[in-house]
């Protein structure tokens, strides 16, 4: 076994990949505070080509310099807007057909592996701050909330983590559920 190099993997020019096909998902980050994780939430958007991001709130907008540092590019090839408010975010994309859902722990929710994306649909999925997780105003707002299993002594997990674990999951339901 032997490491690939960067020639060997075949990526796309950042030209190619803004425009290639997306998967039709999308992430609303609601009042990110660490410009840390929003860099590694565009490089995960990147990663699995989804359709963009949207920043709402306090969260940090590129060129931050604590994005730059994490997203490692991945600006420039992930379609952003920003938007005052997280609220406003998810009226819009309602308005454009787009499905919304929380990541969020809920009275009622749904286990992320039980969550099955429906084919020909597009979903957006909010993530909340990280302290307070989604805003209340903005859960009333979506058609459900998506949890992700945890077993350990702490109640959460780190924004950009459950971006990358979210997103995974969904790509590989939305890769081999086509109709």
């Amino acid at each position: 076994m032997e490491k690939q190099s960067m020639a060997a993997l075949g990526r796309l020019s950042v030209e190619e990949f803004r425009g290639a096909g997306k998967f039709p998902l999308m992430l609303v980050l609601d009042n990110i505070r660490s410009g840390l994780n929003v860099g590694s939430i565009f490089r995960t958007a990147d990663a699995f080509a989804l359709e963009s991001v949207i920043l709402c709130g306090i969260s940090a907008q590129p060129p931050h310099r604590e994005i730059l540092k994490t997203a490692l590019g991945s600006t420039e090839s992930v379609e952003w807007t920003y938007l005052e408010s997280a609220e406003e975010a998810v009226c819009r994309l309602k308005a454009e057909g787009w499905r919304i859902w929380a990541v969020e722990q809920t009275t009622t929710k749904v286990w992320l592996q039980d969550f099955t994306p429906e084919p020909g649909e597009k979903y957006a999925f909010v993530l909340g701050n990280e302290v307070h997780g989604v805003a209340e105003n903005v859960l009333q707002h979506c058609e459900g909330a998506v949890e992700i299993p945890q077993f350990g002594t702490k109640h959460s997990i780190n924004v950009a983590v459950a971006a990358g674990i979210v997103s995974w999951e969904l790509i590989r339901k939305m890769s081999f559920n086509k109709a």
